[in-house]
């Protein structure tokens, strides 16, 4: 069951290679929206099947999370260059800074046997659902070609920044 759970999460960062390359085209959009959804679907089953069967593995618990940033970086990313957005590729590159630093703080707890102090908090999880929420929003606003929506997504990419930057001033 656990190589099952692998391969979900393991999707996710295939499903996020293809979304990049989707938004370099208007044809993609909404192709890149259904796909966004599957990936998002994938990130619910991996979890719920690994904890129905118990099947949580160390390699499930490093993959899972990392599936989540991909998704999330690559979809940043192929939003900046789709929109031309310094706004989107400025906080794409915070939030990777982000991760990166609460990376190096769990790899430093764990080299210290403290791997309890930066373990996954709820409010990180929430920090996940703001991001991929918003960037459904910026799907959502190319696929139907509306600028508004877009502006909303931009408003919840701003929410998304100050739970992200929360979440990592918590851990530090």
């Amino acid at each position: 069951m656990s190589n099952i759970i692998n391969i979900l999460t393991l999707t996710r960062i295939f499903i996020a290679t293809v979304i990049f390359i989707l938004l370099m085209t208007p044809d993609g959009y909404f192709l890149a929206l259904i796909l966004f959804f599957l990936a998002g679907i994938t990130d619910y089953f991996d979890g719920y099947l690994a904890r129905k069967y118990n099947a949580v593995s160390q390699l499930g618990e490093i993959l899972d999370p990392i599936a989540d940033k991909i998704l999330i970086l690559f979809v940043l990313f192929g939003l900046a260059i789709n929109l031309s957005s310094y706004l989107i590729g400025f906080i794409g590159a915070i939030i990777i800074t982000r991760e990166i630093w609460v990376g190096a703080l769990r790899d430093l707890n764990a080299r210290n046997g403290k791997s309890d102090a930066t373990k996954v908090t709820f409010l990180a999880k929430i920090k996940t659902s703001v991001q991929l929420f918003t960037l459904s929003i910026y799907l959502l606003g190319l696929t139907i070609n509306n600028m508004l929506i877009i502006v909303i997504a931009d408003i919840f990419l701003f929410i998304s920044l100050f739970i992200t930057l929360y979440t990592g001033l918590i851990y530090t």
